[in-house]
């Protein structure tokens, strides 16, 4: 296993999965079964589906897919999308699913976080904080697939999650998801000084030094990567992939 995580990030939209650009203009891309299949052969580590399409219409998560999905990785996978109550994420546990997401939820109801780590061990339970910067340069806290902001800076929701019994932040800056530019480190900085439990930096990843930036410059305890595993080439041509174990390792070098 690396000495710091590096988790692909796939977005399922009703029922396939999807890739977009700062939360925008999503387009289908493949069937997560299959995804699933290809990060086995990959030797993935850590695998995590985030559900778009059920939380804002308040849906339930797709449990026959979910447990599919389960049912076929070989390694540990988290899901978010749609978990409002503890039962929710007590059955997607049953399901196989290792650690539950939870984001807008966690806004609304921040006693869930508590609720499910009392169920399942705050290893289990994820707060994802999706963060846009204002012409001013200040960090603000966006949910519901961040088309709502909610005056909370990341910094501020972080600590919260932490004291709800969250057992890692999965932290996403929505200005440079899918745009392969480099993370937004001063932000990753900002977050993972605040709190004490892991933080997983997602948002820009578009080579392996970001990767190594983020984990070397800002502290983050694992990076999450969604379109540098998803596409290839300048015309970004659907290839799901990842690096060589070696070429990861090599990364976390002292």
């Amino acid at each position: 296993m690396l000495k710091k995580r590096v988790i692909p990030v796939l977005l399922l939209q009703n029922g396939g999965l999807a890739k977009g650009e700062k939360f925008k203009n999503h387009k289908y891309v493949g069937d997560p079964i299959n995804a699933v299949r290809i990060f086995n052969e990959k030797e993935v580590d850590e695998l995590a589906f985030v559900d778009i399409s059920v939380g804002i219409d308040k849906k339930e998560p797709d449990y026959a897919l979910i447990e599919d999905m389960a049912s076929e990785a070989f390694m540990p996978i988290a899901y978010g999308g749609g978990v409002r109550r503890v039962e929710q994420a007590e059955k997607l546990f049953r399901l196989g699913v290792e650690k539950v997401i939870v984001n807008s939820e966690f806004h609304n109801n921040p006693a869930l976080i508590k609720e499910c780590s009392q169920v399942a061990g705050s290893q289990s339970i994820v707060v994802a904080i999706d963060v846009k910067k204002t012409i001013l340069g200040r960090y603000e806290v966006y949910i519901h697939n961040g088309t709502k902001k909610t005056d909370m800076h990341p910094v501020e929701h972080a600590k919260k999650a932490e004291a709800y019994g969250a057992g890692e932040i999965l932290l996403t800056s929505i200005d440079r998801e899918g745009a392969g530019r480099g993370l937004d480190l001063d932000l990753i900085q900002q977050v993972t000084a605040a709190v004490d439990i892991p933080v997983i930096a997602q948002g820009g990843v578009g080579d392996l030094a970001h990767i190594k930036q983020a984990v070397k410059a800002s502290g983050a305890s694992a990076v999450a990567v969604g379109s540098f595993f998803t596409f290839h080439g300048k015309h970004k041509a659907v290839l799901l992939t990842y690096p060589a174990y070696h070429e990861l390792e090599n990364l976390f070098v002292d």
